[in-house]
């Protein structure tokens, strides 16, 4: 019998989710939108400003983690805590809490990943850099091509470590950012 994901140790958990990339695929465009609308009617009753897809899949035409990240930015009044409940009562798995930020997944199992893998991105609204890279990346296409070609790149290198392998996109990621937010200042 398959361990539980609480019991497995951080290896067997990067063994289990090994990094995994993909050609670019039209149903994330829909898983998105199912789990916006979900994500809508599930937090009706709380201050959600924005819910954007974010990640390599809202980029058409660039290979990316089978996985649909998904930003949901609250009002700065709100209670970050009673938001991150509700959306842990509907299926997600917290998995990081830091100061003003905290990430969920839903569809990792004790088998592996589920048909439709989802990573959640709760923040206070104005935190949202993924939203100037993507874009980004969506209007030059050179540039999400060379970010294709990096990720790539790093795949295999770095398989079984995503802490390793989210750290070594770090610079490229900041780069961009830093030129979207002077090209697009205002935009968010």
């Amino acid at each position: 019998m398959a361990k539980e994901l609480s019991e497995m140790t951080l290896q067997e958990l990067w063994n289990l989710f090994p990094i995994f990339l993909v050609p670019h695929d039209d149903k994330w465009k829909v898983y998105y939108n199912e789990i916006r609308n979900f994500l809508e009617k599930t937090l009706s009753g709380y201050p959600v400003e924005r819910i954007s897809h974010i990640g390599s899949t809202a980029i058409f035409g660039i290979w990316a983690k089978n996985i649909v990240d998904v930003m949901v930015e609250i009002s700065r009044c709100a209670d970050i805590d009673n938001v991150a409940k509700k959306i842990e009562e509907n299926g997600f798995i917290r998995m990081s809490t830091e100061k003003d930020r905290i990430s969920f997944n839903r569809g990792y199992t004790k088998n592996g990943f589920a048909e439709k893998v989802f990573h959640l991105h709760l923040r206070f609204a104005g935190d949202n850099d993924e939203l100037y890279f993507r874009d980004y990346l969506k209007e030059h296409p050179q540039t999400a091509r060379e970010y294709e070609a990096l990720k790539l790149k790093l795949w295999k290198q770095f398989e079984h470590n995503r802490n390793a392998y989210t750290e070594a996109k770090t610079e490229f990621i900041q780069k961009w950012t830093r030129e979207a937010k002077r090209i697009y200042k205002g935009r968010y």
